[in-house]
């Protein structure tokens, strides 16, 4: 009768030191954001005008951008600045979300877990880069001259913004496609061979995603599809040496058991 209360004062000790160990988590990521989002807020415009730079490029001599709203020449680049804090900040606020989960995992997942991790940030990165330099570019060549001659393009900073942010996005997310790869096949949803065995049908669906999220041009679509596809098999590749790697350490650890 006497250890049940004790188990639970550990239990609820536990609970809380957890909680408070979170609460420190967060406001060390917190405190990350906030310093890289003051020099961001204080060139916000410079940022803009940086993000803007591949539409203002494309457009016709005279053109420029618009703002509609009243406050959007202060709100889209403000905007903007969180974002652009938010994407600077990333690495810090995932590592403390890795040190809160990293305790309670076994020394074998933190060794596979820790570089999926790490990959899966800098995949994001180059997905943002890449859309930058290599799809802006030609996507916006394609949209500013497919109108009829009598339209003249000026864009809203606000609908620009927006755009631009969820390409951004969409592109760092299709370029974790190594990391799902290991992933499904670490924790054994699907086999290596599987995925392997049906390179068509993964090609077809790369470039069925890269027709919704890019603009109609097929120039466009295979910008994104030939890097995703490229991923891909980057990915089986990634999965194979990790399994490898599983197997082996397994046998290591067999024979290091006494009497085996």
């Amino acid at each position: 009768m006497s250890e049940q209360p004790k188990e639970e004062q550990l239990a609820e000790g536990t609970l809380m030191s957890h909680l408070l160990e979170l609460r420190d988590r967060l406001m060390r990521a917190m405190l990350a954001l906030l310093i890289a989002f003051i020099p961001c807020a204080i060139y916000s415009n410079e940022l803009y005008d940086i993000v803007s730079r591949p539409l203002v490029a494309k457009l016709p001599e005279g053109s420029s951008m618009i703002a509609i709203g009243v406050i959007a020449p202060f709100m889209a680049p403000f905007k903007l600045a969180f974002y652009v804090s938010l994407f600077a900040a990333m690495p810090v606020v995932i590592y403390q979300l890795w040190a809160f989960i990293a305790p309670g995992l076994y020394k074998r997942e933190k060794r596979f877990a820790m570089p999926l991790l790490l990959s899966a940030v800098v995949l994001f990165y180059v997905g943002v880069f890449f859309a930058y330099f290599a799809v802006f570019p030609v996507m916006f060549e394609y949209l500013v001259h497919s109108g009829p001659a009598s339209v003249k393009m000026q864009t809203d900073i606000s609908s620009y913004l927006d755009f631009v942010v969820t390409l951004f996005f969409a592109f760092g997310v299709a370029f974790e496609v190594p990391v799902a790869v290991v992933l499904l096949v670490i924790t054994g949803i699907v086999d290596v061979k599987k995925l392997a065995e049906n390179r068509g049908y993964v090609l077809i669906g790369i470039f069925v995603i890269a027709a919704i999220l890019t603009p109609p041009d097929a120039l466009s679509q295979c910008i994104m599809a030939i890097p995703m596809y490229a991923l891909y098999e980057g990915g089986l590749v990634m999965a194979r040496v990790m399994q490898r790697m599983r197997r082996e350490t397994a046998e290591a650890a067999e024979k290091e058991q006494p009497g085996v």
